[in-house]
């Protein structure tokens, strides 16, 4: 895949995130108007019937506030995510949202885990170490913008707040992280400067000294002195 440096504005920049949002909103309303408990689809660590966690989880959350913290930071970075990375950010999506669920069911404690958490920290780290590695003027104000918007999250990939899943947290920022590294010369990148060659480096050699080409003989024009 070619690299470009081009960023070009497309609907999907604001219909994605839209969806996504409006998607895990209309879940919570069908489980509250219809009195269900989705819980059970959450991510159920070591258990062969908490994997369908790794798909549903993201989209059931516990209650309103729940679904307030995820939405907003939720619908920025996954913006910044296609606006930025138009030709990975699928792979961002959905292979991270997997990797990181798996990651999750592996390593959480012995409880249901929901909520798109993950899928932000997710976008989180991804976007801003993506920035900082290529460092590309563009990416790096991104992950400056990130850092300053949600630079506190980063304290939640620890066990600091009971009932949270951090560990949740943690596998989103993890394969984020590995992902900037596997992406690190896809998308935009930062361009090499290359000096064009004039007459005048020419008449240097290759350690910085003064060395002008010497005509070659024959090629000498023949002085004439006229009377």
């Amino acid at each position: 895949m070619k690299t470009h440096n081009t960023i070009q504005f497309s609907n999907k920049i604001i219909t994605i995130p839209i969806l996504f949002v409006f998607t895990i909103w209309f879940v919570y309303w069908i489980e509250i108007y219809f009195g269900l408990n989705f819980t059970k689809f959450g991510v159920l660590p070591r258990k062969l019937t908490g994997l369908k966690g790794v798909i549903f989880s993201p989209f059931i959350h516990s209650g309103v506030s729940h679904l307030f913290n995820n939405s907003i930071p939720l619908a920025v970075l996954l913006a910044a995510l296609i606006y930025f990375y138009q030709k990975v950010y699928l792979n961002i999506l959905f292979i991270g949202g997997v990797l990181t669920g798996l990651l999750t069911w592996v390593i959480a404690r012995e409880a249901y885990h929901i909520g798109a958490s993950g899928i932000v920290y997710l976008l989180f780290s991804f976007v801003f170490f993506s920035g900082i590695i290529k460092k590309q003027f563009q990416l790096v104000a991104v992950s400056l913008i990130v850092i300053f918007l949600y630079g506190s999250m980063i304290w939640y990939v620890f066990p600091i707040k009971e009932g949270v899943s951090w560990e949740g947290h943690l596998s989103g920022f993890i394969v984020g992280l590995v992902f900037a590294l596997v992406y690190k010369k896809k998308g935009i990148v930062k361009e090499k400067y290359k000096f064009t060659e004039t007459e005048f480096d020419l008449l240097f050699d290759e350690n910085g000294n003064f060395n002008p080409p010497q005509p070659t003989e024959g090629n000498e024009e023949e002085k004439t002195i006229e009377n």
